[in-house]
């Protein structure tokens, strides 16, 4: 660690799709204050949008409530984690010409349709290391291009960490795990894909040369508290938590309990083809990962907003679920039979209600599904006997955590992160300033943090 001043800070900011956190960290990586804003998405009948410059308030706001906690202090440097797919179009002003379009809304079929009929879906996948689908940013700009005017006049796409990091007074990069949901990087050469962009229309220039997480793009300029401190972009906001709580060995697989719930675990590069379009295949993403020189294998399912669904149905607020906790872990395994069908779908359904159903089964059988498809994520990713580390939420859930480890086995829950996103961001940002010299001079998190990043534990 370079030598600074004792009262020094680093600021990490972690934009998700329900809020933007920030927060404020010792250089001994102690999380010492939090900042929270809602993402205000303007909703359509799709799904969501909102405006860029939305982007970087909201952001502001988390920064400010976080830095108004903390006394006197250097702002040394500023990471900036972000939602992915979602990016700003700016025309040759630098001014945005579109709304952001959000990463869960569904325009874009028709546009991925398209992609998928003259590139070939396999042919896409074993370039990009993602399906075909409205998600990826080619779809969004294609949408754009075909149905909003002013975006034929658009010269650049910034996703939304590069954004707020440009804004703030950065230069304008891709970084390489945020690059990698776009449908326009080149897994393999980590290069721009000619052909993707050709289909699209890009026009020349459109996407700034990829760069690694932790890579110093400027300072900020013209806030009080942050004016100098270092920029850096610290990537796609699953694989930054796996910095954050510590899940940086090489079988470590990260897993971050939100809303959506995704595992994230590493794979040493070249990726062949057909192990692509296998992992593919499972619903695993390949792209690269803010560790440097590292492919992440990302899954996800929507765990957290299923369960809210549940919680929803049995009239249980979520922060006073101790009583349903108590009951679920109560029931037997396999809760005499009742189980939850289709758990993801919009039309979940319950089965084998029998006899005597409980609200304690109801919910048992709820974390089950969620669960199992966990379980099978895993498999998928061939990460079975890693290292598995937990955080998050919903693992704040004793009955969550009990019924995890049945269908996943021992894992450290990594329960003194605050955020796991924001402190990554921070530590990365602390690399950008040169505060550590790599991710090895990282400062673990406390307490169970040191064994997430040595080993499994029960």
């Amino acid at each position: 660690m370079s030598a600074v001043a004792d009262n020094a800070l680093l600021v990490g900011v972690d934009f998700g799709t329900t809020a933007c956190k920030a927060g404020v960290v010792a250089l001994d990586g102690g999380e010492l204050a939090h900042g929270r804003a809602p993402t205000p998405w303007r909703r359509t009948d799709t799904g969501a949008e909102i405006a860029p410059q939305a982007l970087v308030d909201t952001a502001l706001e988390a920064i400010d409530q976080a830095l108004d906690r903390v006394g006197d202090g250097q702002v040394l440097a500023l990471g900036v984690t972000s939602m992915a797919e979602t990016g700003v179009l700016l025309g040759g002003d630098g001014q945005p010409v579109a709304p952001a379009i959000a990463w869960h809304d569904s325009r874009g079929g028709d546009e991925a349709h398209r992609i998928a009929t003259e590139l070939g879906a396999e042919t896409f996948t074993a370039h990009t290391g993602l399906p075909v689908r409205p998600l990826c940013s080619a779809s969004k700009y294609l949408w754009l291009r075909g149905h909003h005017d002013p975006a034929a006049a658009g010269r650049r796409w910034l996703g939304v960490a590069e954004w707020i990091v440009h804004r703030l007074g950065g230069e304008q990069a891709a970084e390489l795990s945020l690059a990698s949901r776009t449908g326009w990087l080149d897994l393999s050469t980590r290069t721009w894909w000619d052909e993707s962009l050709a289909l699209c229309d890009a026009p020349p220039g459109f996407l700034p040369e990829p760069v690694q997480a932790g890579t110093r793009l400027g300072e900020v300029v013209g806030h009080p508290r942050l004016a100098g401190a270092a920029l850096t972009v610290a990537g796609h906001d699953h694989l930054c938590g796996a910095v954050g709580v510590g899940a940086l060995a090489p079988d470590a697989v990260y897993d971050s309990c939100g809303t959506a719930e995704a595992f994230v675990s590493q794979l040493a590069p070249p990726a062949g083809a057909d192990q692509v379009q296998r992992l593919v295949a499972a619903g695993i993403t390949v792209g690269w990962h803010v560790i440097p020189d590292r492919h992440a294998l990302l899954g996800a399912l929507r765990a957290g907003l299923g369960l809210q669904r549940f919680l929803d149905l049995l009239g249980v607020a979520r922060g006073a679920r101790a009583a349903l906790d108590a009951a679920a872990l109560a029931a037997p395994a396999g809760t005499d039979g009742l189980r939850v069908v289709d758990f993801e779908s919009a039309h979940a359904a319950l089965h084998g209600i029998g006899q005597a159903p409980s609200p304690g089964m109801v919910w048992r059988a709820a974390l089950e599904a969620a669960a199992e498809r966990a379980a099978e994520i895993v498999r998928h990713m061939g990460a079975g006997d890693g290292r598995l580390v937990v955080a998050g939420g919903w693992a704040r859930s004793e009955a969550f955590r009990a019924v995890k480890r049945a269908h996943l086995g021992p894992f450290n829950h990594v329960d003194d992160v605050v955020e796991a996103g924001v402190r990554g961001a921070a530590l990365l940002a602390g690399l950008a300033a040169g505060v550590f010299d790599s991710l090895d001079d990282l400062p673990t998190p406390p307490d169970g943090g040191q064994q997430a990043a040595q080993g499994r534990s029960a």
